[in-house]
């Protein structure tokens, strides 16, 4: 079987499973098979495949049909400007968070040195995408999840950023490591019951660790903040991301805990999406 004749059938039954980006994903998934990137797929569309690349491209094209996301299909994701390793028992990096990165760096930009703090790192890629941007900066990453931390480990190695980076395996209210400048965090935000009204590729295999907020979608948020109150600097910064409909409930937890509110951010649906605070 050519190129061309595997991408037209993957295409055609994605499409019949109800896969919104047929095309895009067959090809993604074939440049992952055969090891070369979709500008070679384009231009040698007649070439023969292999046996082997037929019956793994087959596989992959099948569980992509069950709403397996591409990320979890390839282990990896592109986020900010690098390529980060994950695993299906990661959160995939979002393009929304990295509002969090562009705001760090505006920020800092006349910071030389600093030491910040990341709760709930996942694959770690806000945490390195910023060490790997201000090369004398040094980060701490917690998180409960062993898997997150491992996979974080391993990003922080591609990227040559592991001497500025620590990792602790930890839930953020026995964390009791330094003080901070600054922040950051993505917690779990989704309340408990909206859950199964997540797109099917998220709600069937992303981990509900990293996405269940609670009945009101803010008990992980709450921790992180009551935490960040006690390991932050004074005049140091919190940054939060949020969902779309917790602005004020966010903000009127954060001034209970000594912050003053800088201001809100939009994501690229124009929805809230980031808090930053001031711890004062």
């Amino acid at each position: 079987m050519k190129i061309q004749a595997a991408l037209k059938e993957s295409n055609i039954f994605l499409m019949k499973n109800n896969i919104r980006n047929s095309q895009l994903d067959s090809e993604i998934l074939m440049s992952e098979v055969i090891g070369k990137d979709r500008k070679y797929i384009i231009l040698n569309s007649n070439k023969t495949l292999k046996k082997k690349e037929i019956l793994k491209f087959k596989s992959l094209i099948e569980q992509r049909s069950k709403g397996k996301p591409i990320a979890y299909l390839t282990n990896k994701k592109f986020f900010w400007k690098y390529e980060f390793v994950v695993s299906d028992e990661i959160l995939i990096p979002r393009p929304d968070t990295e509002l969090i990165v562009d705001q760090v760096l505006k920020m800092t930009r006349n910071k030389f040195k600093l030491k910040f703090l990341d709760i709930g790192i996942g694959s770690g890629c806000i945490l390195l995408s910023i060490l790997k941007e201000k090369p004398f900066f040094h980060g701490v990453g917690i998180d409960i999840s062993k898997n997150c931390i491992n996979i974080s480990k391993k990003n922080a190695h591609n990227l040559k950023v592991e001497n500025r980076v620590k990792f602790f395996k930890t839930d953020v209210d026995n964390f009791v490591e330094g003080k901070y400048d600054l922040i950051i965090s993505n917690p779990p935000y989704i309340k408990k019951f909206d859950l199964k009204y997540l797109e099917r590729d998220v709600v069937d295999f992303e981990p509900k660790q990293a996405l269940d907020g609670g009945i009101d979608g803010v008990s992980e948020i709450r921790k992180v903040i009551k935490k960040s109150s006690e390991l932050i600097k004074k005049n140091g910064k919190l940054i939060l991301e949020i969902a779309f409909d917790q602005r004020e409930k966010v903000k009127n937890i954060l001034k209970q805990n000594g912050f003053y509110i800088n201001k809100t951010l939009k994501d690229l649906a124009n929805n809230d999406r980031c808090i930053i605070s001031t711890k004062i």
